[in-house]
């Protein structure tokens, strides 16, 4: 037994040295607090530009969808600029969604923004663009499951169609689809472990940088690992909170 107890101290001292020699000296811990304050700047700003071209986006396919017909019937320019407009998104979601996110963030990096030396908002912008693309088609799905009656109500009550949309078909939407809106999110939260081919600073890069200098791996990128974990976890934890309170307001 005493054999076994000095077995067990003897890890965990060689876990306390391995840690002390990995992140303590040279206070290289301080890489992995930017790296994890970058993922969290990448994230969040590509999570506000992805939702608000998905919106967009979504809102131009489905009116397509359910009205253009109509629309052609009636003839006017309205079609013609309703037409154009969804096959700009129908491209748009073609080209994002048919190529790697790594290498749309290369050509962010090396082609369009190539005099910004600040990576961070760049990924933001690659990320984001990238992301609404799949929230786009989240979204749509979601509009497109919405009764067309509630689209009449709106428009018995004096709404136009914007504001139908804003007031009550994209809020019932955003709860048919916040599942599989959170599974987005998660997933964009560990596509930004990609950031650092462009010499960005995020957590994957902080780990990999401290396991070549010191080279032990292990415990860099079990710290990452455990870091993307609590991350998903909290996440998860937060939407599953707000799931619960827009069911409990439909009592």
């Amino acid at each position: 037994m005493q054999n076994f107890l000095n077995s067990i101290v003897k890890i965990f001292t060689d876990i306390a040295h391995e840690f002390e020699f990995v992140f303590i000296e040279g206070e290289r811990y301080n890489q992995m607090i930017t790296g994890f304050f970058n993922t969290l700047k990448i994230t969040a700003g590509a999570l506000g530009i992805g939702i608000i071209i998905g919106i967009v986006v979504a809102a131009i396919r489905s009116t397509f969808d359910k009205s253009g017909a109509s629309m052609k019937r009636r003839g006017g320019i309205g079609y013609y600029i309703l037409a154009f407009l969804n096959t700009i998104c129908k491209i748009y979601l073609t080209v994002v969604r048919g190529t790697p996110v790594v290498v749309q963030l290369m050509i962010s990096y090396f082609i369009i923004f190539v005099s910004v030396k600040d990576g961070v908002p760049i990924g933001i912008f690659a990320f984001g663009i990238n992301s609404g693309a799949y929230v786009a088609e989240i979204f749509r799905s979601g509009i497109m499951s919405i009764d067309n009656g509630q689209f009449e109500a709106g428009r018995s009550l004096g709404l136009n169609y914007l504001q139908t949309m804003i007031y009550i078909i994209i809020p019932q939407a955003f709860k048919n689809v916040l599942p599989t809106l959170c599974n987005e999110f998660i997933a964009l939260l560990k596509e930004t472990s990609v950031a650092g081919y462009v010499g960005v600073m995020d957590l994957t890069k902080a780990g990999n940088s401290i396991a070549g200098r010191t080279y032990s791996y292990f415990m860099p990128l079990l710290t990452v690992a455990v870091i993307y974990l609590f991350i998903v976890m909290v996440l998860t934890t937060l939407v599953g909170a707000l799931e619960r309170r827009l069911r409990n307001s439909d009592h």
